[in-house]
């Protein structure tokens, strides 16, 4: 199996990159469910503690993996369809965008953000900045849920591909 992309297949690190943030997209989902739907219950303190580390890691994956794009971006193989570059671009996007407005929601409350200890940014005294903190309330959920649906359509776009009278195999690509 090659390290790196060809016109075929995806190579071992960008097959990792996509699973490795599948798992973590789908503990996030996990997380939120449970803080949204068994509050204050075993289930909620088993995930939620582990929705912001693991948010952080994932934002960090994710500017690897696009970073590993654009190293990989001639190799690759080709999109299907327009369509689904752009749902792949948008996908990328807001993996990237759901934790970062999470995080200005963070800073702009004034409360400190640890991750394993180590002090990502401190606390602050005084007025909290409202802005960030509206910007985090109004779009980090929304869009964690237009990800979910994006993903699911993502997932669905796999099998019709299998079962089109093409039958464009775009999942041994990711998988084999």
């Amino acid at each position: 199996m090659a390290l790196t992309d060809n016109t075929e297949h995806y190579g071992i690190v960008t097959r990792v990159f996509h699973w490795g943030i599948a798992v973590l997209i789908l503990w996030q989902f996990l997380s939120a469910s449970a803080h949204f739907f068994f509050e204050d219950t075993a289930v909620e303190a088993f995930f939620w503690p582990t929705h912001k580390p693991l948010g952080v890691i994932l934002l960090a994956l994710m500017v690897l993996r696009l970073l590993w794009y654009f190293i990989n971006r001639t190799n690759r193989p080709q999109s299907v369809s327009l369509l689904a570059k752009l749902g792949h671009i948008t996908i990328y996007l807001l993996i990237v965008i759901i934790p970062v407005v999470a995080l200005l929601r963070q800073y702009g409350s004034g409360r400190t953000f640890e991750l394993f200890g180590i002090t990502v940014f401190p606390g602050f005294e005084g007025e909290k900045i409202q802005w960030m903190l509206d910007l985090g309330s109004d779009f980090h959920g929304e869009l964690g849920w237009v990800l979910l649906l994006l993903i699911i359509g993502h997932i669905f776009m796999t099998y019709v591909h299998q079962k089109s009278s093409t039958k464009q195999n775009v999942l041994s690509r990711m998988w084999k």
